[in-house]
């Protein structure tokens, strides 16, 4: 697989849909072939690649972000075409992480929170306990719900994902045009940053990163940083809304949301 550090790729940011995705394209072109498969053998085939596309959910517990880091890596490294993609299910304890283009004085004070430099895109965020997060190791060129996913397409899944998880507890989300993540439509804490989003898609069309959803949280640590590079945003969780959810109960019912975004 070739890795984003490849002489053949040129990397670039995009803001889609107000999330910042770093996306590493490959500078060979690729061909289109004309099927001439029947029309029955095609929707046969069209199934076993629905099955065979069909994320899996891997759940790994409480992990340090490092060790969740370097192995996205590692497995997005030796995956090859027919490795099944997976969605990866954590909470991290503590930690603030950058993105690639992230500006370090977004980190007003850390109070000795770990600080980790990773390979997405985006600006600084935090995990900690109380957070759903979840890695999408997709490989973007397969065949999802009958085509293939461009990154725009790949991100508004993942957004929408997002706000009907949060519908199911009747909680509003939104979007928010040229600022990233998920956002409360609504109320008290209209504008307040409920989700967070942020990739890494290499040249291979295989990702990896994903989204985090505040649950039920210490939201002091966002008060530290200026979340997403954006001063004085304010944060939320599903708790301080009145929502009493079991972390582990939301991060099932966000990946089935994802799957079936993807199906």
């Amino acid at each position: 697989m070739p890795s984003d550090e490849h002489a053949s790729t040129a990397a670039r940011f995009y803001l889609l849909n107000g999330n910042i995705v770093h996306v590493v394209k490959a500078s060979k072109d690729r061909r289109s072939q004309r099927s001439t498969v029947p029309a029955h053998r095609a929707r046969f085939f069209a199934t076993l690649a629905g099955m065979r596309t069909a994320p899996q959910i891997i759940q790994r517990g409480v992990e340090p972000y490092v060790a969740s880091f370097d192995a996205m890596r590692a497995f997005t490294d030796t995956r090859g075409p027919d490795t099944p993609d997976q969605l990866w299910l954590v909470e991290h304890p503590r930690v603030y992480t950058l993105g690639l283009a992230a500006d370090r004085a977004h980190i007003l004070d850390a109070h000795a929170i770990p600080i980790v430099q990773s390979d997405r895109g985006g600006e600084v965020t935090y995990h900690g306990p109380g957070q759903v997060v979840i890695y999408l190791l997709m490989d973007l060129r397969r065949r999802h719900g009958g085509a293939r996913l461009f990154p725009r397409e790949f991100v508004q899944k993942i957004e929408q994902a997002v706000i009907d998880t949060l519908a199911a507890y009747n909680l509003d989300g939104v979007r928010k045009t040229g600022a990233p993540g998920i956002y409360i439509a609504g109320g008290a804490r209209q504008g307040a940053k409920i989700a967070a989003l942020g990739l890494k898609i290499r040249g291979s069309g295989c990702t990896y990163h994903g989204v985090s959803l505040n649950v039920a949280m210490d939201l002091q640590p966002f008060n530290w940083i200026n979340p997403c590079g954006y001063a004085g945003l304010a944060t939320v969780d599903m708790k301080t809304l009145g929502v009493d959810a079991a972390v582990s109960d939301v991060q099932t019912l966000l990946a089935h949301k994802l799957i079936d975004s993807f199906a």
